[in-house]
This record gives C-alpha cells, structure tokens and sequence, in this order.
C-alpha cells in the first residue's frame, strides 16, 4: 500500500464582505497517525504529516533518550494500512532495558495528565547541560529568518505546518523538516541531522512555533547551542533552557527578537 501523500486539496466558497461568493481549491496539509513500534513494543501513536517518518522515529527515539547518538545504524521499516502508518525498528540489545522502563512508567496510572508518565520526577527529567558552543550573531539569525519561507514548500501549499531549520553558524539554512506539529518537525531535523552524522558545527536551531519546553528538552539532549523560535517561551522553557545552558531567542521577527538565557547574547 502506498503511503499517503504529505497534502491533498478541498474545494471552499470564499466569502467576502460585500456579499460575493467565489468556489476555490485550497491545499490541506495530511495528518495520519504514525504508530511508532521499537524492539517489537508499541511505544507511542503519534499525529502527523507522512514524510520523512524514517527521520521522525529516529529523533523521537532520541528525545525520549531510548537510544544515544553513537548507537550506531538505526533503520525504519514504515508501513501503510488503511488507518495510518506503522513505523517499526529495532532498538540495540543494550538499550532495550531502557524502553522497558519507560513503557512501565507511561503504562501506569497518572494523576498529572502527561501521557501516562507515572510521576511529576518522570515528566520534568534533569537535562544535561549544553556542551556545544554557538558562533552565529544576530547578523545570521535575521538572515536565516528571512530565508526560512523559501525552504517551506508544503507550508507554502497549505499555510497549516510547522518547519524546523538546521541553519549555519553564518545564517545559511542547511536542512529543513516540515509537519503539522511542531514537535514533530524538530524530531524529524534531528533525526535526519543524526543519520547525517552531522553536528550544529557553530550553528543553530530555527523553529517556526512557540518555545515550549519538550522542544527545549529535544534541543539540550541534541546539545544544540542556541535555539531559535519564531514566537514566545513559556515560563517553564525558559526556566528548563537557563538551567541546561541553553541560549535564546525567541519572538523572532523581521525587525527584532528577543534573546535570554545566555551570558553572551548573538551580537
């Protein structure tokens, strides 16, 4: 079975305020489940948009720490049916212990509402800190904010999804992820950056959403060196960034943005 396609089209009346009404096709953004199996365990169902679901497993694999970056080859095997995607693969004999524990902590019953995660200790983990070290200036930051639109084609289409952006300690964008979540976005980058063996080389991360704290946790734990985000943090994003050593800037626009949780600010 073929896997769907990343967008599809709807007919829509355009409705105006003088009263017209004109019949146009718009592009939608897909958005099937993608249930995520590791070492033969059903891990997590998760929604998004069908592409790139080889990069988007092996980013989500990492974020929830299942595996390390040195782990070595790490294959997808995707399959369509008729209710969405399932995406199996094989975790190392050494980290299998680790999805064990995780699925008998999201497995249990859970008062805090997080996915199952058994206690409030599970879902806000110590993060390592940020070893990497950043070398972009706000000259690059502006120059990758302007460039992000052109390297969104299926945003471009339908307007409805989230880009994540490897960009280049002068500003370049090198790699770009799209999804309708944003979550989803940033594990796909990571991962294609990871199968890549690509580091962030000086660079940083640009995230067309708002700074939430699982997408700082995903930046720490790729031990990106400064994060990037089109909108605003919450209190906890901020709080979970200044504590690993994670710089950032954030509600970033054309005319300014926004830099904290870094001594030395992009100049």
């Amino acid at each position: 079975m073929d896997r769907p396609a990343d967008h599809g089209t709807m007919r829509f009346d355009r409705l105006t305020p003088d009263g017209a009404t004109q019949p146009i096709d718009r592009a939608l953004a897909q958005e099937v489940p993608v249930a995520i199996e590791l070492s033969g365990i059903g891990y997590a169902v998760l929604m998004a948009t069908p592409a790139d679901i080889d990069d988007l497993v092996l980013g989500f694999a990492l974020a929830e720490r299942l595996i390390e970056p040195g782990d070595g080859a790490f294959a997808v095997d995707v399959h369509a049916t008729l209710q969405g995607l399932v995406a199996r693969a094989t975790l190392p004999p050494e980290r299998v212990e680790r999805l064990l524990n995780r699925v008998r902590h999201r497995a249990s019953d859970s008062s805090c509402g997080l996915c199952g995660i058994e206690n409030l200790e599970q879902a806000i983990r110590p993060l390592p800190p940020v070893t990497a070290q950043g070398r972009a200036d706000r000259a690059a930051i502006f120059r990758a904010l302007a460039a992000l639109g052109d390297h969104q084609p299926l945003n471009a289409a339908t307007g409805a999804v989230h880009a994540a952006a490897w960009v280049s300690a002068d500003g370049a964008i090198r790699l770009v992820r799209e999804d309708v979540g944003r979550h989803n976005a940033f594990d796909k980058l990571i991962g294609a950056m990871a199968r890549r063996g690509a580091d962030w080389d000086g660079g940083f991360a640009l995230l067309s959403s708002r700074c939430s704290y699982e997408l700082v946790e995903k930046a720490v734990l790729a031990n990106c060196p400064l994060l990037v985000t089109i909108s605003a943090p919450t209190q906890l994003a901020a709080d979970r960034a200044a504590a690993a050593g994670l710089p950032l800037v954030v509600l970033a626009r054309a005319d300014a943005v926004l830099a904290c949780g870094s001594k030395n600010p992009p100049l």
